[in-house]
């Protein structure tokens, strides 16, 4: 079974993957479309370029309403993480993983997994890359890696 087992083969498509799929909507659309072109896609202000995620109508710097969704760099470091070992149900076989949060070289945080490194050699502030895991036809979640020096 494919999980969060930090191979950066992982989620290589296969109809075996049993886990929870994100469902996009009107606002995630641009987000979900870009992760599956390998693209880190993100709201930024027309008004005063701050970069935002999750989408939202207001820039909650300037209060603009004029937007654009974005390719960003899909660089960040570790912000915090921690190490799963309660057996959720899909993602029992899988324990103990990671979950991250990545802050992003634009600004804005992201929550996801990181890959292609052991949990034990989890740094805060490691610098990450995004790493695009293909885990079905029509969907691409987005992870990290750590960024080679």
């Amino acid at each position: 079974m494919r999980g969060f087992n930090n191979s950066p083969l992982d989620g290589l498509m296969s109809e075996t993957y049993t886990k929870p799929l994100p469902q996009a909507d009107e606002e995630s659309r641009e987000f979900y479309e870009g992760t599956r072109r390998h693209e880190l896609m993100l709201m930024r202000c027309l008004s005063c370029l701050a970069w935002r995620l999750p989408s939202r109508p207001r820039c909650p710097d300037c209060l603009s309403t004029e937007s654009e969704w974005a390719k960003a760099s899909g660089r960040g470091t570790l912000y915090s993480f921690g190490i799963m070992h309660q057996k959720f149900p899909g993602f029992a076989d899988d324990v103990p993983y990671n979950y991250a949060v990545v802050e992003l070289e634009e600004g804005p945080r992201i929550v996801s997994n990181i890959v292609a490194v052991a949990n034990e050699d989890l740094k805060v502030d490691m610098p990450l890359v995004a790493y695009y895991d293909d885990v079905a036809d029509d969907t691409t979640l987005i992870r990290f890696q750590p960024a080679q020096s």
